[in-house]
């Protein structure tokens, strides 16, 4: 908060987001309003930041070397790097820097910055710097392997002639967003590089720079006009936390906000019928699943695993809770990547799951908890499941909390039941397959804390498949490899995969220009007009 002090935010807040209530409320035409669940994130540091919330803010704020094309996230464009190279080693991976690119702060952006955005997302190998470590890096060698030659030359050797394309797709993951070198070493302490005060400032060069964020309540962006892509079409974005649609859906309405986020299927019909109201949406990357923790005995048995996969009412949940919202989908690849299937092999079968149970020794069945997120439609989702699953004699203790308290109980492994989605973090295959199917080290003290390390499912023989593929240069054999692994993870895992999300954002009609990508650091503010 460099500019303004929170009471100063929170006064603008109050006189110029808060309507009467006597009449219906206006958003002012050079900012945008929209009302979204937020309660998931944790920090907005580009090297920490990791939830879906948190990373479509920080995509906004920061730019990256290289990104994928928005029109088609098969192809990759020149972001902050002007063009790039591998040299015939397969090892040795430059890129060259484009000219008068600057940092909010005015600070000019060379190689030097992206040298140190690399070497600092590697050294303090938050949650999401297993996306670099992946490639040989690490603190004791980021330094040597990561550097710039002079100011428009950046060089970084991997460890093992991998794929590419992976590691250029790795590269537009928000973790390897460049941050301002001068700014973040200004604010250090005691060698933490910045991270306490990225947690909630901003060192970017993106569209919009972080003017405040209250955990739970709502973040504000402030426009870059010196953005390199072009000044952003509106001055402010604010995203305030509602985490009930049907809270959204009034606000909408009323004019309060410009942008409802989290619709359900009710809200999304009924406001289809308003005329100042426009409901757009877009297939994304995000699977909704349950994750197994295999600490559990009864939920280690595999007969038990694949009962649960028959205790869902798939198509029930669509139609009923999730039309318009979540499609069917069995598998850890969602629909639109390379190499994902369709096979949707389980269903709802009571007497099936029972069956297995007994052969499990569990004929009277078990009780279990299940860590819920209190936004809607997983909420409901996980009591519908608690209703089926009476059925086969599972008794299912719900256990409600907020997106950070779940998610951090989840990442301590310290859960019966997850229930939650989860989105890509770059668009090549190996994002959910590593996550989802990889697991080098069971250990509580993993440096590599996967979906599968999560879940304590220790798989040496489908963690060694899949890092075989990110080394396979023929893009054929890598997607076979992708596509029998799937149809093993399917019967064996302990992920019970259920569905892949449609987002959708329903606006005012006099809004246009929000960017909906398969990923939430495609989602762009930049280009959002208001008349």
């Amino acid at each position: 908060m460099r500019f303004m002090t929170a009471a100063a935010i929170g006064l603008l807040a109050a006189s110029t987001f808060l309507a009467p209530a006597a009449a219906p409320a206006q958003t002012p035409r050079d900012t945008v309003v929209m009302a979204k669940a937020i309660d998931d994130i944790i920090s907005l540091d580009p090297a920490e930041a990791f939830e879906f919330s948190g990373v479509e803010a920080v995509a906004n704020i920061y730019d990256k070397l290289i990104n994928v094309d928005p029109k088609d996230p098969n192809k990759l464009v020149p972001e902050l790097a002007e063009s790039w190279s591998v040299a015939a080693d397969g090892v040795t991976f430059t890129f060259r820097i484009r000219s008068g690119a600057k940092f909010h702060s005015g600070n000019p952006l060379t190689a030097h910055d992206a040298a140190y955005s690399l070497q600092r997302a590697v050294t303090i190998n938050k949650s999401p710097g297993f996306i670099l470590t992946q490639f040989g890096l690490n603190k004791d060698n980021a330094a040597q392997r990561i550097r710039a030659t002079d100011d428009a030359t950046l060089v970084v050797e991997v460890g093992k002639p991998f794929a590419p394309t992976f590691f250029y797709y790795c590269l537009t993951a928000a973790v390897a967003s460049v941050v301002d070198s001068k700014v973040v070493k200004a604010n250090e302490k005691d060698g933490d590089w910045g991270n306490a005060w990225l947690k909630q400032n901003s060192a970017g060069s993106g569209a919009y720079s972080l003017r405040t964020w209250r955990a739970n309540e709502q973040y504000a962006l402030e426009a870059n006009p010196n953005w390199m892509k072009g000044a952003p079409k509106n001055r402010r974005v604010v995203v305030r936390h509602v985490p009930e649609p049907a809270s959204q859906r009034l606000q909408l309405e009323k004019g309060d906000i410009d942008f409802a986020r989290n619709l359900s299927k009710d809200q999304i019909a009924a406001v289809r019928n308003d005329p100042n109201i426009v409901v757009e949406s877009s297939r994304k990357g995000y699977i909704l699943y349950l994750g197994l923790n295999q600490k559990n005995q009864n939920l280690a048995r595999p007969e038990v695993r694949e009962a649960l996969k028959w205790l869902v009412d798939y198509e029930g949940l669509e139609k009923n809770l999730l039309d318009g919202v979540y499609v069917q989908h069995q598998s850890f690849l969602p629909q639109g990547f390379p190499g994902a299937i369709e096979d949707k092999p389980y269903r709802l079968d009571v007497a099936k799951a029972k069956e297995l149970m007994a052969k499990a020794g569990l004929p009277n069945g078990f009780s279990v908890t299940m860590d819920v997120r209190t936004t809607a439609p997983i909420a409901d989702v996980a009591q519908a499941l608690q209703a089926t699953w009476a059925q086969a004699g599972i008794r299912l203790e719900l256990l409600p909390g907020d997106g950070r308290q779940t998610l951090t109980k989840y990442r301590a492994r310290n859960h019966d039941i997850f229930i939650g989605s989860w989105g890509p973090d770059y668009f090549d295959p190996h994002t959910n397959a590593q996550t989802f199917g990889m697991n080098e080290d069971n250990g509580d003290n993993a440096a590599s804390k996967t979906l599968a390390w999560r879940n304590a499912w220790d798989i040496p023989e489908m963690t060694k498949a899949i890092s075989g593929a990110v080394l396979e240069r023929d893009p054929a054999k890598r997607v076979a490899t992708y596509e029998a692994t799937q149809r093993e993870h399917q019967k064996v895992s302990p992920f019970v995969i259920m569905f892949q999300q449609i987002e959708v954002a329903a606006r005012r009609r006099n809004a246009n220009g929000f960017a909906l990508g398969i990923m939430s650091d495609m989602n762009s503010f930049a280009a959002i007009t208001k008349n």
